[in-house]
């Protein structure tokens, strides 16, 4: 079995001179980056929990990882079966419920990729393959919680 490890930095960037005297005495700020990287991604909580609505979460990373490894392993599988996927779009959604002491978990996420195809016969297949992606995503395999998929699929 192969190994693969990842590495990356989150910094804390939320002192406001007090450090964490109390719950409302800090931004939730934060970046993350890793070497060889483009570009920061400048995070902080989610607005229920205090923090910056202007800045990705980790509930909105985490969705998008799950959205973005899917949508890898599709066109990986559509390159595979010679369909050829011109556009793909996908306004992914999720549930994560909140327990009363504070903690939660995601629940649901449901994928809805808009794929456009080159020819009409592709459709099909096409819309066959998700639920094969989902079955090779990394990040889907680590999920505790379903998975839902509903493409939607039409030529260019």
């Amino acid at each position: 079995m192969k190994r693969h490890q990842y590495e990356l930095s989150v910094e804390w960037t939320g002192n406001q001179g007090k450090g964490t005297l109390n719950y409302r005495s800090y931004s939730r700020d934060h970046s993350i980056s890793a070497e060889g990287k483009y570009a920061e991604i400048m995070g902080s909580a989610d607005p229920a929990f205090l923090g910056d609505k202007t800045k990705y979460n980790p509930e909105d990373l985490f969705l998008s990882s799950i959205a973005a490894c899917h949508m890898l392993w599709f066109l990986h599988l559509c390159s595979s079966h010679k369909i050829i996927v011109i556009a793909y779009l996908d306004n992914a959604t999720g549930v994560m419920e909140e327990a009363p002491n504070g903690s939660g978990k995601f629940t649901k996420v449901m994928l809805n990729p808009q794929v456009k195809v080159a020819k009409e016969s592709m459709i099909q297949k096409a819309n066959d393959l998700h639920q094969e992606a989902g079955k090779m995503c990394f990040i889907a395999n680590s999920c505790n919680f379903y998975i839902e998929y509903n493409p939607t699929t039409s030529i260019n």
